[in-house]
């Protein structure tokens, strides 16, 4: 597809294979430095992959791999993709407090501002762990200089969640002011909404299954949020030991990513969440109520 400015909008959350949550524990985690790195390798081929099709993306770096590779994200940058915040230490919100939330995006937002000179707007948490009890995160956000949030699934999930959150791009007003959410992608079914957004869900359905359950949602004037990890190209990596549901969400059809990839963006255009929907980066005024849903399509990895 032609890199044109398009309603989809493609990220990818930048993180190491053994940050991922589904394999936590305090032992691990103190342990991080210590493990095979491969979120560069992996990377540099999605920016490869990427370039070859004149895509860009929003890229949601953690801020541990940004401090440690500051290099990279300036490769990512210098191919005109988006830089975003993923936090910094893929800690979970619900295990945070808020004030530890507050000193995790802080620290994130200014590693990445300092490699690249300019406002990071975006964020996503870990996980998707903003859920309904963890609300009080947007407003920390906001009060933190973030201008868009792209972490509540609208889905019902064992970890992650908000079933009744909106599925659409829209406005949340906080007391600290408004923010932006770009909510991954879920398709209602029987009245329940599935998610179809990317991650373990691009790698479980087959491709056609799901290039039907999009466009299915592009012929509604929907938006497409769909997500990625680098990791998730990358079939070779070291396995970890967890239950045997982790390592299934974990492992299952890595092989198959990179070509699932390649159709998708042999099937869609793509943006970086802030040329598709430009309205986030311009001055914090409440939208009339037609207009706090925005129409269009974004698509995420990681």
């Amino acid at each position: 597809m032609p890199d044109t400015v398009s309603k989809h909008c493609l990220s990818f959350d930048v993180e190491e294979h053994f940050q991922v949550s589904a394999f936590e524990s305090p032992m691990r985690r103190r342990h991080w430095d210590q493990y095979e790195s491969r979120v560069e390798a992996n990377t540099d081929k999605l920016l490869e992959l990427l370039g070859g099709r004149g895509v860009r993306a929003t890229f949601f770096v953690l801020g541990w791999v940004a401090e440690r590779y500051s290099s990279l994200v300036r490769r990512i940058a210098s191919a005109g993709h988006e830089i975003a915040s993923h936090g910094y230490a893929h800690e979970l919100i619900t295990a945070q407090t808020p004030a530890a939330f507050r000193d995790d995006i802080r620290k994130a937002k200014g590693i990445l501002e300092n490699i690249l000179s300019k406002p990071v707007l975006g964020y996503r948490a870990p996980s998707f762990s903003i859920t309904k009890d963890t609300m009080w995160a947007t407003q920390i956000l906001v009060e933190e200089g973030y201008a868009y949030d792209s972490s509540i699934f609208p889905v019902l999930h064992d970890r992650y969640g908000v079933p009744s959150a909106n599925p659409e791009v829209h406005q949340l007003l906080t007391t600290s002011g408004l923010l932006w959410e770009v909510p991954p992608s879920t398709v209602e079914y029987l009245g329940v909404r599935v998610p179809v957004a990317g991650g373990g869900y691009f790698r479980l359905y087959p491709y056609p299954l799901l290039r039907t359950l999009l466009r299915k949602l592009e012929s509604k004037g929907s938006s497409l949020v769909m997500y990625m990890h680098p990791w998730e190209f990358d079939p070779k990596q070291p396995r970890m030991e967890g239950s045997i549901l982790s390592r299934l969400r974990h492992y299952m059809n890595l092989d198959k990513t990179e070509l699932r990839l390649r159709a998708l963006l042999q099937d869609f255009a793509f943006s970086p969440i802030q040329e598709a929907f430009p309205q986030i980066a311009e001055p914090r005024t409440l939208r009339t109520e037609a207009s706090i849903n925005v129409r269009g399509n974004c698509f995420n990895a990681g």
